[in-house]
Parts: C-alpha cells; structure tokens; sequence
C-alpha cells in the first residue's frame, strides 16, 4: 500500500516560506540536493496544491528547451514531464500539464484509491495549503522535512493548529553540513 507522504522544507519556526511565499531562506546546496534526490526516488506521484502546481507547471517544461540546462535540472525536467502528476483545487478549471489529474472534490475517498493502488508513495511537494488540509483530515501517513537554520518570524505556516493529534515515530534524521537537519516520520 502506498503511503501519503509530506516533503516540505521549513525554518525553525515553522514556516514553509517567507512572507511572500518565496524559498529565499533555504540553505540549497549539493548534500541537500542529494538528500532531495533520494526523496525523489521514493516517488510514484508528486502531489501540488494550486498554486506549487503553478510554479512546476510554469518552471519544468521550459528547463526541457533550455540549451544551458545543466544535466541534473534536465533529468528532473524530463522525470517530472513523464511522472503521473495529481493537484488538488476546488478552484482550478482544468491541470492541461503533461500525465496529470486534477481532484476537485471527495479528497479524502481520492486519496484512498490512489494509496490503493500498487506504485511508490504519493509525495506532497511543498504546498502549505494543501499540506494543512490534508493534515487536518489525517490523510498524511510521513513527514520528510528538512529543517533550515534560520528563524523567520513571519511566512506561510506549515502548521496551523488544526491538524489532527498524531503520534509519529522519527525514523531517520541527519544533520548536513549547512546545519540543515533532515527528518523522517511515520505516524503510529
């Protein structure tokens, strides 16, 4: 059975990005890269909110016709073009990206068919909003965080309280050499 499972980079403080969204404060270097590759792997759909679908959707695609693309960028570029793809918005007309699946509503009975279905983990890229709606419903089975040392004071939340009581169990964490700290829950 496939498992739900949050990727998410985050301050100290909580926050999934800045007060404008943007990831400025990540501490992106060649280990954290590896780190997320690994992650990578372990992925048979990623799963966007609205707007991180935007962002990939409009990013991704033009890597691929991008003549100074390193080769890494374009493997992922090529990867993410293939991959079966799902958004979740109520609020999206149509998701016209290549091989994906728009899920309007029955979020919850959705999310357990595909968790049915044979293939690696779902994979929440990021997406607060989506993450904390799915948190609140007790659909997210892991956490693969990366905590960054720096403290915000203000940005988009990844937690907002409302979540549902978890129990989890650490199951892996390192410490990189930029002082980011990768962590790997499941729940109980």
């Amino acid at each position: 059975m496939r498992k739900l499972v949050l990727f998410a980079h985050m301050s100290l403080d909580g926050f999934a990005g800045d007060a404008d969204g943007g990831l400025g404060f990540l501490t992106y270097n060649e280990e954290l890269q590896q780190f997320a590759d690994e992650v990578v792997k372990t992925v048979g759909a990623p799963v966007y909110g609205k707007n991180t679908y935007h962002l990939m959707e409009g990013y991704w695609p033009t890597v691929l016709n991008d003549p100074n693309a390193d080769e890494h960028s374009l493997a992922h570029a090529k990867w993410v073009q293939e991959i079966p793809k799902i958004v979740f918005s109520t609020t999206l007309e149509s998701a016209d990206w290549n091989n994906t699946t728009l899920i309007k509503d029955n979020i919850a009975e959705e999310i357990s068919k595909m968790k049915a279905q044979p293939g690696k983990d779902l994979v929440i890229f990021g997406s607060p909003g989506l993450a904390k709606s799915l948190m609140n419903l007790g659909l997210i089975d892991a956490y693969q965080l990366t905590l960054h040392p720096i403290i915000l004071g203000k940005g988009n939340s990844l937690f907002d309280g409302k979540a549902q009581l978890s129990n989890l169990k650490l199951v892996e964490s390192r410490t990189l050499g930029s002082g980011v700290v990768t962590l790997h829950y499941v729940n109980q």
